[in-house]
């Protein structure tokens, strides 16, 4: 155990860890770049979580839109300091940040009345070449945290075109076809769990699926929110 703790002390040494957003040698994300990070508070969209100058049932982003889900909510503004601590996430295999990220979430987030926490599914070929999938640890971590159960309810189906690779147009209607539940009946109350939220879109089209095989009510909970 010694030896072990002594090798693990100069693999440090060797390999510092550095803060995800600023770079700097020390905690996987450092105390003053996670007070940084723009936290995300009322009021807001009861829908869609948008924050705005007063509360709105409906903003303009979600009105006239066909949702889904119930709810959705975010911790933090996906911005600069936020793009840069995903990025280290999801892109550089740092899975000591899912750790972070609950708790950031945590802090900032009542937990969901729910009877379930399900993570959205990422892409297989990406996962492998990540070696982890966000999703899906964060969806753990925070399981922790609110001691509710985690349970893969979907699967993304296989031959879909990757997101960031289509215009935002075809977006929505590349993402309509993108999941199906891998569950003959889901809990009749469901939180979906994703590292980002951008336009709905991938929630709607999660939650659509849930609702086919039994789900009733869908909250939605992500790290980070993009505002337009």
């Amino acid at each position: 155990m010694l030896a072990y703790r002594a090798g693990m002390s100069l693999f440090a040494l060797v390999l510092p860890q550095r803060c995800a957003v600023c770079r700097r040698p020390g905690a996987g994300a450092c105390p003053r770049c996670l007070d940084a990070l723009v936290r995300i508070v009322p009021p807001q969209c009861e829908r869609c979580g948008a924050p705005g100058p007063w509360p709105l049932r409906r903003c303009a982003e979600c009105a006239g839109r066909r949702l889904a889900f119930a709810r959705a909510r975010a911790a933090v503004v996906y911005e600069e300091r936020a793009r840069a601590f995903v990025a280290a996430w999801k892109e550089r295999g740092r899975r000591d940040l899912a750790a972070v990220a609950a708790q950031v979430i945590v802090e900032a987030l009542p937990p969901p009345a729910v009877d379930v926490l399900c993570p959205v599914p990422g892409d297989r070929d990406r996962g492998l070449e990540r070696g982890h999938a966000p999703a899906e640890r964060l969806a753990v971590e925070l399981a922790q945290r609110w001691r509710l159960p985690v349970e893969r309810l979907l699967a993304r189906r296989p031959g879909v075109e990757r997101q960031r690779d289509l215009p935002r147009a075809e977006r929505r209607r590349n993402v309509a076809r993108a999941f199906a539940p891998c569950v003959q009946a889901a809990p009749r109350r469901v939180c979906l769990v994703d590292d980002v939220y951008t336009t709905g879109s991938t929630a709607t089209a999660c939650a659509t699926e849930l609702r086919r095989v039994g789900a009733r009510r869908i909250e939605v909970v992500c790290l980070a929110r993009a505002l337009r």
